[in-house]
């Protein structure tokens, strides 16, 4: 083989190896999950302690702590435009109560009332972002806040909290089709201030405390509706409470909390298919 083709097979050689290789590597890079933070505008009040839903692409946050008082404010965020609404207030001032979407209106579930003492509350509030209203429903079965919400097959359970005699392991459903509680199995661990992420008909119990930040939890149990049964999972990495989770994509990502040493800015990602 003279020079002129020996360097034009090996070139040719090195040019295929290219286009395999990035066949098979340019899928992966396309569809990686890639991380990434952004800031945006800030809600139009300062508050703590508050919940949030999210309907169509706009997030709903809702009552609090203000500065120095419980608030009953309710700002709606248009992920679209980044933009702030001030919408219907809350029929109570409520802090540390749960929200969740379901049929197309948000449902706040429990809390407490009064800066101090705290007041466990059993009210459920629907909101229709359509009519800017708000509408009181059948009441929960055990009063507490601190709890956590998880929707099913448009059904939302209740899970955890602190009540009047402190933490309860209470899990009760409600189905907005009926207006109607049911209760169910008792979640293994008593806590509060946990969080839940809802993934393929199941729902996962996540962090919290006993009591006190200084008694964290990294506690993760799964409930099954289909079988009406709890089971103890990977627990979560970094044990912490007065944390979000969220679920893109069947994973569950659990952000923040609170700690006896501070705040975190922690994001640890959770796959139920794999348990880790």
């Amino acid at each position: 083989m003279r020079m002129s083709e020996n360097y034009g097979y090996m070139r040719s050689c090195f040019v295929k190896a290219i286009i395999c290789f990035l066949l098979l590597v340019l899928p992966l890079y396309l569809y990686a999950e890639v991380a990434i933070w952004e800031t945006k505008k800030p809600a139009l009040k300062e508050r703590s302690e508050v919940a949030a839903a999210s309907i169509e692409g706009k997030i709903y946050v809702i009552g609090g702590f203000g500065r120095f008082s419980v608030t009953d404010l309710l700002e709606e965020y248009d992920t679209s435009t980044d933009t702030w609404k001030k919408k219907a207030p809350l029929p109570t001032s409520l802090h540390h109560a749960g929200a969740a979407e379901a049929g197309g209106k948000i449902y706040v579930i429990g809390g407490f009332k009064r800066l101090w003492p705290w007041s466990p509350m059993d009210t459920v509030y629907e909101y229709n972002p359509a009519k800017d209203q708000w509408t009181q429903k059948a009441s929960m079965p055990t009063a507490r806040g601190a709890l956590a919400l998880g929707v099913v097959n448009n059904k939302i359970y209740a899970v955890g909290g602190v009540g009047k005699d402190g933490d309860t392991k209470a899990n009760e459903v409600y189905d907005p089709m009926t207006n109607t509680w049911e209760i169910k199995p008792p979640m293994p661990t008593a806590r509060d201030h946990l969080s839940i992420g809802s993934v393929e008909g199941k729902i996962y119990a996540i962090g919290g405390r006993l009591g006190t930040y200084a008694k964290n939890l990294a506690i993760n149990e799964m409930y099954d509706p289909k079988t009406d049964t709890w089971k103890n999972l990977a627990p979560l990495p970094t044990p912490r409470s007065g944390i979000a989770a969220s679920v893109l994509h069947e994973r569950i990502y659990v952000f923040g909390g609170e700690s006896s040493e501070g705040t975190f800015k922690t994001v640890e990602g959770y796959d139920p298919k794999t348990d880790s």
